[in-house]
Order: structure tokens, then sequence, then C-alpha cells
């Protein structure tokens, strides 16, 4: 552990204590982030900052607030903290607000999640630029006389952060992260300019895609949407590429926080229990994971980080229930939001799927769209390829599904072999029957 966040952070917390808080949570945090985007062979954005910051959230007299500055000097910082409190005073009582019972701090793991690559500090501004510069080089190779533009970038950080609570919570963290990437636009038919992307996150280098291949995705991808078209609304089999998976699946998450439910804004508040998707829909949350994304040892509320089965063959099992709302509800807490998800993968590949399913449609990408977390009514707008046998024989765009959440993921049939690990959700190709595509 850092010694000098934790005696900042002990610091704050005593502080408060004396102010007359009778309860403090304290996290203190410093954190590095370094951005370089290139376009047209030259530098466009070169960014670095590092910054310092205190949050302290103060339970006083049945009352609560949440409260951060950068200024961390102690005269400074000893004046913010009483007046933090004194304001807290003045505020309305909250019966649930409290700190979290301390016996959800025990059990937590002692397995070092692998989230802080020792190679960081090592990390030259050489290496941000050549691979800035390979990355859109690489992109424009791949994209041919069709390219109207191309913005690579490469972003990378570091942060560690002490929390500590008056009542025992005690708890640090490390890690590192990157990430790199390229958009792109082209010339399509007429005035049409489609622009795509593709980016990747780590938390560390080894392992990482060279720089040629992301932009040659970056590329492909965006080449994809050329020459995009409208179909007749047809009932067909569609698939959702991997890294698209969670933009639909977020209208199902939504339902699933206690704050929802207790605001009476989810569709799936009396469904714990209940089949609610097909046999092949298993929702996992695993914090453990190492290196993952959103990996971690304990939540915002101190609470012990476990693995928890979310939905089990199509059966809701969990909600993510924060201390606050599981006290407004009260039920038992479990976390207060999802760290990795993970949908465990399939045996076939989309290649092999596509050739069985016949005709259908593979999502490469959504446009806007909506969802109601009170009614799972879900509506979107979709970008892919039609494919006849297995063969894409035509771009789509200005096309849209929509479907009720409870009854849309009844139609999955199939799960994919190929999870998309550089997100925290970890989520494969999903294969869905019978699905109302909207076009001409």
């Amino acid at each position: 552990m850092n010694k000098e966040l934790y005696d900042q952070a002990a610091w704050a917390v005593e502080t408060a204590k004396k102010a007359g808080a009778a309860g403090c949570r304290a996290g203190i945090a410093r954190e590095r982030s370094v951005e370089i985007s290139y376009r047209e062979h030259k530098p466009e954005t070169i960014k670095e900052a590092s910054k310092r910051t205190l949050n302290i959230e103060l339970f006083v007299e049945g009352r609560y607030s949440s409260q951060s500055t950068s200024d961390l000097r102690q005269e400074s910082l000893k004046s913010f903290i009483e007046n933090a409190v004194a304001m807290t005073k003045l505020l309305e009582q909250d019966p649930f607000r409290s700190l979290t019972d301390p016996k959800y701090y025990q059990g937590r793991a002692t397995v070092d999640l692998g989230l802080n690559d020792s190679a960081y500090k090592n990390y030259s501004p050489e290496e941000r630029h050549q691979m800035a510069k390979i990355i859109e080089s690489s992109c424009l190779q791949t994209g041919g006389p069709k390219v109207i533009s191309v913005t690579s970038s490469v972003q990378d950080g570091f942060g560690e952060s002490v929390l500590l609570a008056s009542n025992g919570l005690e708890g640090y963290q490390i890690g590192t992260y990157y990430v790199a990437g390229a958009q792109m636009t082209v010339q399509d038919e007429g005035d049409r300019r489609p622009n795509g992307y593709h980016f990747v996150v780590s938390t560390k280098r080894q392992g990482f895609p060279n720089a040629e291949a992301i932009g040659a995705e970056a590329a492909r991808q965006t080449l994809d949407l050329l020459g995009a078209k409208k179909i007749k609304t047809e009932t067909l089999p569609i698939i959702i590429r991997n890294q698209d998976v969670p933009r639909w699946m977020n209208g199902l998450l939504a339902a699933m926080y206690a704050s929802n439910i207790q605001q009476k804004r989810s569709f799936l508040a009396e469904k714990k229990g209940e089949k609610i998707g097909s046999d092949k829909l298993t929702i996992i949350d695993d914090p453990l994971i190492p290196g993952g994304l959103a990996s971690r040892l304990y939540d915002g509320d101190g609470i012990a980080a476990k693995k928890r089965t979310m939905i089990e063959a199509g059966v809701l099992k969990d909600f993510f229930i924060g201390w606050y709302y599981g006290r407004k509800l009260g039920w038992e807490p479990t976390t207060g939001g999802p760290s990795n998800l993970i949908i465990p993968p399939g045996k076939r590949s989309v290649a092999e799927i596509m050739n069985d399913l016949g005709r259908g449609i593979l999502i490469t990408g959504f446009i806007g769209g909506n969802s109601n977390s009170t009614t799972g009514d879900a509506s979107i707008g979709i970008l892919g390829k039609l494919f006849e046998k297995g063969v894409p024989v035509q771009s789509v765009a200005e096309m849209n599904i929509a479907d009720n959440h409870l009854n849309f993921w009844k139609k999955l049939v199939e799960v994919a072999d190929d999870p998309w690990l550089y997100s925290s959700w970890r989520t494969p190709s999903l294969v869905f029957k019978d699905v109302v595509v909207s076009g001409l």
C-alpha cells in the first residue's frame, strides 16, 4: 500500500470526525494519463495530465454528502473538510444513509489481480508516437483510395488509490491501462461518408494486438459500411457481433440495478428465480479475473468482491444491490454494479454458424436507440451485413430492431466461440432467431 496516500486518507477521516461527522469514508487517488493522436501523418493531439484527488463521504446527524477536491494542501484540506461537514448538517435527513456494515468487508480475496503493468514506467514517448503513426499508416494503406480521413490515437494511464472508512475499511488498488485505435471516414456513393472505428483496451501491453493489425481492422470495419442500404422488412435470424453485444445487453442489465428496482423503474423487479431468457443465456459477474479491465477486490461501498452468476440458463438469479438501495429495499447487499461480465462462449465460430443459418444479418454496429428499464421495450438502429449461405452479400444500414427484452432474450439460440477480450464485458457473438428487422 502507498503509505503517503494511506496517511492522507487516514488524516482526512480523523479530521472529519473531529469536525462532527459520525462516520466518514475517504478515498485518495493519484492518476497519470497520456493521449496522442495522429492525422495526416503528424500529431494532432498530445496531452499528458497528472492529478491527485480526495473524495470524501460524510455521515452527519443522519445526513449525507459526498465532496471532492484536488487541493490536498493540509491547511486547505482541513478547511474544506470542516466546511463540508458544516454544510452536510443543513441537508435533509436520510435514515437509510450509513456506512456499510463492517461484516461485508470480510472475506475479501487476497489474490493479486495483476492489474499493474510493471513495464509501464518504461513506456517511452517515442513508442507512443510510433504506435500512433503505424496505426494511421496501416489504416490508410488498407483503406485505399476511398479514404477521406483517418485519426489514430493511443492512450494510456496509471492510477492507484486508497479507500478508508471510520468503521474499519481499508482498501488499496493499483493499475494501468492502454487504449489504441483509429477512426476512419470513406467516400461512398453520392454524398454518403460512412465513419467507422476500431479500438482495443487492455491493462497490460503484453498480448496487445500489434499496431498494424489495429489499423487494418479499423479500415476493414469502415470499408464494410460502403454501399449499405435498407432491405425490406423481414423476419430472419440475426447475429450480434461480440464487441457490439454490450450495447443491446445494457438494456437488460439496467433493470437489474437496485436503484431502478427501488424507484419502480425495473421490468425485472418481480422476476428473480424466473425464466427471462433462453437456456443459452448465462451471465456471470466476475471481479476476480486476473488482468480484467473491471477486476477489483472490493466495490465503492467496501463490500468484498465475489464472483456471482446473475443469470443462469435463462433464469434470473441475482441483482446488483449496493448498500444504500439494499437498505431502502430491505434486501441483502451484493454489489452496487457490475465488474467483468462474462457470457460463457460456445463451441462454433461465427462463420460456421452463418453457413448453417442460410439467410440472416450479422449486426456490426448500433445507432441511437433507447431501452425502457420500466417496461423492457427497446428499439435501436443497426448496421451490418446481410448474408446468404454464410456469404455476405450486402451491407445494410438505416434499419431497426424493436422488441421487449423479456421476449427478445428467449430468442437466443446459440453463443459463438469468440469472446471479445478487450472490454470489461467479455461477450461472444450471439445468435437470435425470428427477429423482425424493419427497413423498407
